[in-house]
């Protein structure tokens, strides 16, 4: 039987919606929901790499609480792991820099930010010279999902939506309509990728528990883009319920 999150269990589904609630969204809003079917729903992980996941990262001292609360590494995992065993197709969207993006002449605050810290950095398109272990690689942890042969990684996208990367290309090209988006960063790539992809014509769901955000004074992009996340996408929910909608799936 078809699992779908319109018909998970009362405690599946309550602790799901309590995150919306929790993330200041306004209660009474529709709630589409998201059927979880083979051969059509693939997980989208956005930006599994050091600079954001791991503690040595550039980017871990303004977004590693988040990180740390919401588990979001052990999540972003199951979550790996749970496609692999249940033949849900994995699509990574990467975030990379090479020397000639230096060289922009224009650029918004966070890509600002992140060309003067390095972020993503890496020596040239085909040229892998100090990339194992660099912030642009997998979390080490990872590697064992994203290289086993079988997963898709797209090109690399610039600023923070797949406009500039070949992902829908790759998606439509596997019969893919239907997309789980976890990742990082909430508030960035990842609501970036949940807004393009929705603008595009597929069903998009987001897992929030899988996800992290720089809260820094001011700004607390984590609560911004569960916002955001519970007005565009057609169902948000935390990582125990997709899994055992994953397990459950037809």
């Amino acid at each position: 039987m078809t699992q779908t999150f319109k018909t998970l269990t009362a405690t599946a589904l309550v602790a799901g919606l309590a995150m919306t609630t929790q993330s200041g969204a306004q209660s009474g809003l529709p709630n589409p929901g998201f059927e979880i079917t083979l051969g059509n729903t693939a997980l989208l992980v956005t930006d599994p790499q050091n600079d954001f996941l791991h503690p040595d990262g550039v980017a871990w001292g303004v977004v590693g609480p988040n990180v740390e609360a919401n588990g979001t590494v052990e999540n972003i995992e199951a979550l790996f792991t749970t496609a692999k065993e249940n033949d849900i197709p994995v699509f990574v969207s990467p975030h990379y820099y090479f020397p000639h993006d230096h060289g922009w002449h224009f650029e918004g605050a966070l890509e600002t930010l992140m060309h003067s810290i390095g972020m993503f950095d890496r020596a040239g398109p085909l040229d892998t010279a100090a990339f194992e272990g660099s912030g642009a690689d997998w979390l080490a942890q990872y590697k064992p999902y994203i290289e086993d042969g079988e997963t898709i990684v797209s090109s690399p996208h610039k600023l923070f939506g797949p406009e500039t990367n070949d992902l829908v290309l790759q998606l439509r090209k596997r019969g893919i309509d239907k997309v789980i988006i976890a990742g990082m960063s909430a508030n960035l790539c990842t609501e970036s990728h949940m807004r393009e992809l929705q603008e595009q014509g597929f069903d998009v769901m987001v897992v929030t528990d899988a996800t992290a955000a720089a809260q820094v004074p001011g700004y607390d992009g984590y609560a911004a883009a569960l916002t955001n996340f519970r007005m565009i996408a057609s169902y948000v929910s935390d990582t125990d319920s997709v899994v055992a909608a994953m397990r459950n799936a037809d």
